[in-house]
């Protein structure tokens, strides 16, 4: 088992299990069979439903096929928090190299950089079949480059993943709305007890709930103690609350303040 420790905005480290190469291997060709089906399917929809031929309306080609294959794993990592549907199905996940969930600006990095790796070619369904197999070779030959990458760099990145300052890790439960730093709070007469948290960033409130989700997975509290007294010298506050409860305090508010914006 290959252990991570990244370093929070909080200078505490935090643990992660990294993502084992035969799983991102195989969400990889999950997602590649996944575009695949896509693929086919609005192929076939557009010439036996609507009569299209994609060779003579390129313009159904690019809007139905093109871009969506484009943006897929941009559009799922952002949605699912670090996770396409191939990434899901294996439990694995994309995370920053500052302890929290990555900012749509790492994201857009990992996305753009995938181009060097598996070269899009927009239109490439209306090629011939001499360039689709050497569409297949190159893409191939990309593939173990990413490989090499992913082997040599102490952390298992890929050129996206270092230049995006992020991560594969593995995740023993799938990630939903619990996991997140967003929180439902409904109730007309909460009170906020620390206005204070609203200083914090993004980056802060990410890195506070990944600590709570470990503490609590590994029941250790020290970490949770160091960032709870980093943060009340941070923001002047005090507390009488047991420390995972200022903690998840903290969350509560940033969540009430931030929708109240």
């Amino acid at each position: 088992m290959s252990i991570i420790q990244i370093e929070t905005v909080f200078n505490i480290d935090l643990e992660f299990e990294m993502a084992p190469f035969p799983k991102r291997l195989l969400a990889y060709i999950i997602d590649f069979l996944l575009l695949i089906a896509y693929l086919f399917s609005m192929q076939y929809l557009l010439e036996n439903g609507f009569g299209q031929s994609i060779r003579t309306s390129p313009v159904f080609g690019i809007l139905l096929l093109s871009i969506p294959m484009l943006f897929y794993s941009l559009i799922t990592e952002v949605l699912l928090n670090g996770q396409t549907i191939g990434k899901k199905i294996m439990q694995i996940r994309v995370v920053s190299l500052e302890g929290g969930e990555p900012t749509l600006g790492q994201y857009i990095l990992r996305w753009v950089t995938k181009f060097f790796e598996w070269p899009f070619l927009f239109g490439f369904y209306m090629f011939s079949t001499d360039s689709i197999f050497i569409y297949i070779i190159v893409t191939g030959m990309l593939g173990l480059a990413v490989i090499i990458c992913i082997t040599v760099t102490p952390k298992s990145q890929r050129l996206g993943d270092l230049a995006a300052g992020t991560v594969l890790v593995k995740t023993k439960t799938d990630f939903n709305v619990h996991d997140t730093v967003f929180m439902d709070i409904n109730n007309d007469h909460y009170k906020v007890q620390y206005p204070e948290v609203m200083r914090l960033s993004d980056n802060d409130i990410n890195t506070i709930k990944s600590v709570l989700t470990q503490a609590r997975k590994r029941n250790n509290l020290d970490i949770s103690r160091r960032v709870e007294h980093k943060i009340k010298a941070v923001l002047k506050v005090e507390s009488s609350l047991y420390t995972l409860d200022f903690l998840e305090k903290l969350l509560e508010d940033y969540n009430y303040l931030a929708t109240k914006e």
